[in-house]
């Protein structure tokens, strides 16, 4: 038995807390280490009354309700036991130190001697022993069950026909010091490390005192709710977005508890205090990479919890995508109108520069995502390409071919001049052109205001007379497949006057003529004095004597020659024929 002189110092104790956990103490306590064994009326730790656990009231076993609500139960508090369990009241059975007690019956009895108590329900069995004591000095705990955040209060006491000074109280065999209030000590709020065995010491009697120690009981403090989990995407993608989940059970024993979240990132708030145990970033960036963590707390801020660490970490996406278009579309413009060249990107997160570029060059002409040339000129025909950077990688649109179109203008027809007199039966072409267009370039003849033919070159062939009037052509380009601006020129008009015939096919017809009419009178001209000829013969043979006939020395001859003469070295002209004529006489000539 433990004496006075024995006993560790006793430095002052108060319920209170050490770092949030419920212990403070007074700077130069002591709180030494010493092994306690149990001194009541010299019994040892083996008879069942020095673990006294508080269990939980579960609701399918059977239960013991002790009145006053105090472990270990005490004679001299007029201790009542209720059976508490399922089945059929008045069928309970009572045990007392392992053995039958008393007969089946009432579910209430009123304790009279020292022992350890169960009772047993027909629908829920054998309940956890109560033990009631009739020691000296005894360490007392609530019957409640103790959670987190609660206060409880543990009393030594001593029989009622004595007296106890100077108590201490240990836990785990470690001096908690001197309580306040002399025989009780209070402990808020609860934490999970105060569960463990409790007794208490003191000087028992007046007068020539003794140290005595009561027996230990195991007090159990369970959780108000469990260490929360944080739950997410370790590596979400920038833009997406990021739902985090504190996850914590409530004990089933207070499911009505009030538990509020915070969130942190690299210990900085992010998120709560909220009662929703869910994180949402609708869409996160790489600033949002971090060590998260979260935290559970009571309402009342006496239970907090923290999670481990969730590393999250966001990938951006590589730039993919990229495109460049034209306003007008197609990128073809007129010369002088307004162009407008837009870069977009398909994918891809982060800060974005932009920059265009012209045929490859490396300087860029402009930034950002558009680029305004106001009046474009015909030297601005060529490939143009968007260039994005997020910072740590680059992509490039296809170049884009941008055209500008020179409109036509000053349509001419050749030959000239503006007035053309031909004849029938030439052979006449005309030929369009213009001096400024982008090709391709359409034309289109007109003749009298009526389209004719299509193309640069009108072929007429041999032409008549109905050939005459006016021609013109028209020179067309246009924007675009579909023609949604087209140009044109319309020439001056060109006079073309077609004759009946032309002068030298008429002085040929006329010379042939005059030919055949002399031919015609020199002919008649010829035979006329022929026959002249052969009638005056005719008489002077008939004057004559009839001598007989003589051989003639020379025949009579008659030649005529023809010849129309034609200029060389010149068109075709009619000239009057020259005529050869020679005679030769008879004889008689």
């Amino acid at each position: 038995m433990a004496s006075p002189e024995d006993s560790p110092a006793r430095p002052r104790v108060w319920a209170g807390r050490e770092n949030g956990q419920g212990w403070s103490r007074h700077p130069g306590d002591r709180w030494p280490q010493q092994r306690v064994t149990a001194s009541a009326h010299g019994r040892g730790h083996g008879d069942g009354r020095e673990a006294q656990t508080l269990g939980l009231a579960g609701a399918q076993t059977t239960q013991l309700l002790v009145e006053p609500p105090w472990r270990p139960a005490v004679l001299w508090d007029r201790v009542t036991l209720t059976c508490w369990g399922l089945g059929p009241t008045g069928a309970t059975t009572w045990y007392k130190d392992g053995r039958r007690w008393g007969q089946k019956g009432s579910d209430r009895i009123l304790v009279t001697r020292s022992g350890n108590y169960t009772c047993d329900r027909p629908g829920s069995g054998l309940s956890p022993p109560v033990s009631v004591l009739n020691d000296r000095l005894v360490l007392q705990v609530p019957t409640q069950t103790l959670l987190e955040g609660d206060t409880v209060t543990l009393r030594c006491r001593v029989t009622q026909d004595m007296s106890v000074t100077g108590v201490r109280f240990y836990h785990k065999e470690m001096d908690l010091g001197r309580p306040v209030s002399g025989t009780e000590l209070s402990l808020s709020p609860l934490q999970l490390h105060h569960s463990g065995r409790y007794l208490c010491g003191g000087l028992v009697g007046s007068g020539m005192s003794q140290w005595h120690n009561s027996a230990p009981v195991t007090m159990t403090v369970h959780e108000l709710f469990t260490v929360p989990v944080l739950e997410g995407p370790p590596e979400p993608i920038e833009g997406s977005r990021l739902h985090l989940s504190c996850l914590s059970t409530p004990r089933p024993l207070r499911p009505r508890t009030r538990l509020l979240h915070l969130f942190y990132r690299d210990g900085q708030l992010v998120g709560g205090p909220q009662v929703s145990p869910q994180l949402l970033v609708p869409a996160v960036g790489v600033s949002d990479s971090g060590n998260y963590t979260c935290q559970v707390r009571s309402e009342e801020r006496k239970v907090w919890k923290s999670s481990a660490r969730l590393c999250v970490t966001v990938h951006r996406v590589p730039l993919s995508g990229v495109s460049a278009w034209a306003q007008p579309p197609g990128g073809q413009v007129a010369l002088g109108d307004r162009l407008v060249l837009n870069c977009t990107v398909a994918e891809g997160t982060g800060p974005r520069t932009f920059s265009w570029h012209r045929g490859g060059s490396g300087t860029p002409l402009g930034s950002g995502p558009h680029l305004e040339l106001r009046r474009v000129g015909d030297n601005d025909s060529d490939h143009y390409q968007c260039r994005v950077s997020d910072g740590d990688s680059m992509a490039e649109s296809v170049p884009l071919n941008v055209t500008v179109l020179v409109p036509v203008a000053n349509a001419t027809i050749t030959p000239g001049p503006l007035s053309h007199q031909v004849h029938a039966g030439d052979p006449v072409t005309l030929r369009c052109s213009v001096q400024v267009g982008s090709a391709p370039v359409n034309f289109t003849w007109l003749h009298n205001g009526q389209e004719v033919a299509q193309g640069p070159i009108l072929e007429l062939g041999d032409i008549d007379v109905g050939h005459s009037g006016t021609y013109q052509c028209v020179a067309t380009n246009q924007l675009g497949q579909d023609g949604h601006r087209v140009f044109w020129a319309l020439s001056p008009e060109l006079a073309l006057e077609v004759t009946p015939g032309s002068p030298w096919v008429t002085a040929v017809a006329a010379g042939v003529v005059g030919s055949l009419l002399f031919l015609l009178l020199l002919l008649a001209v010829i035979v006329g004095w022929h026959r002249r000829h052969r009638l005056s013969l005719r008489k002077q043979q008939e004057r004559a004597p009839q001598d007989p006939p003589a051989a003639p020395e020379v025949e009579d001859l008659l030649y005529t020659h023809i010849v129309g003469i034609e200029q060389a070295g010149g068109p075709p002209r009619a000239t009057s024929p020259q005529v050869t004529y020679m005679e030769m006489l008879g004889p008689h000539r």
